[in-house]
C-alpha cells in the first residue's frame, strides 16, 4: 500500500500536460537552450569574417580562450592616430603573417629569417553590416615608417621609402597598424594576424576549399602546379595558391593578390554555407587550429570579444564582398617596387574614412602585375 500510494501521484502529476508537464518541458527546453548558448562559439576569421564554431564544456572554451593573443594597439599608438568618424563603420586590419618559425618551417614557405606580413588587407564594413570592402596593400609597395615604440620598449625612427612588408619584421603588429593609417588617414577598428600554420590547419579543417582558375599554374618556387579548371584544395596547396608568383603575370607581388583575393572569397563562403553548429566536433577542431595561430588587437583578443564582433557581421555575405588593389604604380627609381598611385590612392582612402562609394577612377592600378 504504501509503494502504490506514492507512485501513483507521480504518475498522475507526469500525466497532467495542462497543469505540470508543460511547465516541466518549459523547463527542459530552457535547459536545452541554455546549453546550446554555452555550446556555441563564434570567432572572427582573417581574411576571414564570422566562424560558427561549437564545443561544449567550460573547459573547451578555457582552452580555446587561451590559445588567442592580445595586442594593445591603443597602447601602442597612443592618441596620434586618425580621427573615428561617425560614419566610418568599421575598419580591420587583416594580415598574414609568412613567420619561417615553429610549425611554419615545414610548410614550403622559404628560409627567410624571422616573419614578415606576407598578406595585408584593409577590411572596410559600412555602417549596416550588409557589404564588405577589402583593400589588399601589395608587399612590395614603398612607404614612409613612422616612429614606432617596439615590444621590449625601444624606439625605431621614421623612415622613407622602405617596403610596406619589412615594417612588421622591424617593429610588430602595432607599427604596421600605424603605418597603414599614416598612409590612409583611415582609424583601424581593429587588427587580426593569423600565421601559415593556421592558414592551412584552417582550410585542412573545412574539408578544402573550391577554387577556379582559367589558365594552367606551375610555380616551382611555391610548389603549386594546377590545370586550368577547377580544383579543390587542400591546406597545403591552397597555402601554395596564395604564395604563388612566379607562376602567374610578370611574377610580381602584384599578379598573386588576386589569387589571394579569389582564394578569400571562396574560403569565406566554404565557412558560411558549412552547419559547422550542426557539428561540434568539426567546429573545435576548426576553433582551436585557428585560434592557435591568431592574434588580435586586445579589444578582440577572447572568445566572448569575438562572438560580440562576429554577431554584429553575420549579416555580411562574402558574394557581395567587394576585392581591391591599392592602386600603385611601378616606382621611377627602382621598377621592382611600387608606390602608391595618385590621385586614386588618396580618392580610395576617402571613400573608406567617410563610408563613401568608392569611384571606378580610384580602382585602377597603372601597376597592373601582368
Amino acid at each position: 500500500m504504501t509503494h502504490s500510494a506514492t507512485t501513483e501521484p507521480r504518475r498522475a502529476r507526469r500525466a497532467a500536460p495542462g497543469v505540470q508537464g508543460q511547465p516541466e518541458r518549459g523547463r527542459r527546453r530552457r535547459r536545452e537552450r541554455g546549453k546550446r548558448r554555452w555550446g556555441r562559439i563564434i570567432l572572427l576569421v582573417l581574411l576571414v569574417l564570422v566562424l560558427a564554431a561549437g564545443g561544449t564544456g567550460y573547459w573547451l572554451y578555457s582552452n580555446l580562450n587561451g590559445n588567442i593573443d592580445g595586442v594593445d594597439i591603443n597602447k601602442a599608438l597612443g592618441d596620434d592616430r586618425p580621427e573615428k568618424l561617425p560614419t566610418s563603420g568599421q575598419n580591420i586590419l587583416v594580415l598574414g603573417s609568412d613567420s619561417r618559425a615553429g610549425a611554419n618551417s615545414s610548410l614550403g614557405t622559404g628560409n627567410a629569417a624571422g616573419a614578415r606580413s606576407d598578406t595585408a588587407l584593409v577590411m572596410h564594413i559600412p555602417e549596416g553590416r550588409k557589404k564588405a570592402v577589402a583593400v589588399s596593400i601589395p608587399r612590395d609597395t614603398l612607404v614612409t615608417r613612422p616612429e614606432c615604440t617596439k615590444a621590449d620598449g625601444s624606439t625605431i625612427p621614421s623612415a622613407k621609402r622602405v617596403m610596406f612588408n619589412s615594417v612588421y619584421s622591424l617593429a610588430g603588429p602595432a607599427c604596421v597598424v600605424k603605418t597603414v593609417e599614416q598612409m590612409s588617414g583611415v582609424r583601424m577598428d581593429h587588427f587580426t594576424e593569423i600565421d601559415f600554420s593556421g592558414f592551412k590547419g584552417l582550410v585542412d579543417a573545412i574539408g578544402g576549399v573550391t577554387i577556379t582558375t582559367d589558365k594552367a599554374i606551375h610555380d616551382k618556387s611555391s610548389g603549386l602546379d594546377l590545370s586550368a579548371g577547377t580544383h579543390k584544395l587542400n591546406g597545403t596547396e591552397s597555402l601554395a595558391f596564395v604564395r604563388t608568383r612566379h607562376g602567374i603575370g610578370d611574377g610580381s607581388d602584384l599578379g598573386r593578390i588576386g589569387l589571394q583575393q579569389q582564394f578569400m572569397l571562396a574560403l569565406l563562403s566554404e565557412i558560411k554555407k558549412q552547419d559547422l553548429l550542426g557539428s561540434p566536433a568539426k567546429s573545435y577542431k576548426i576553433a582551436d587550429n585557428l585560434t592557435e595561430s591568431l592574434t588580435t588587437d586586445s579589444d578582440l583578443a577572447s572568445l566572448t570579444k569575438l562572438a560580440e564582433f562576429g554577431r554584429s557581421m553575420n549579416g555580411v555575405d562574402p558574394s557581395t564582398m567587394e576585392t581591391i588593389m591599392l592602386p600603385v604604380a611601378y616606382d621611377k627609381v627602382d621598377p621592382n617596387r611600387v608606390v602608391a598611385a595618385e590621385p586614386q590612392a588618396t580618392t580610395l582612402w576617402k571613400a573608406l574614412r567617410t563610408d563613401a562609394e568608392i569611384p571606378e577612377s580610384a580602382k585602377k592600378s597603372p601597376a597592373t602585375g601582368g
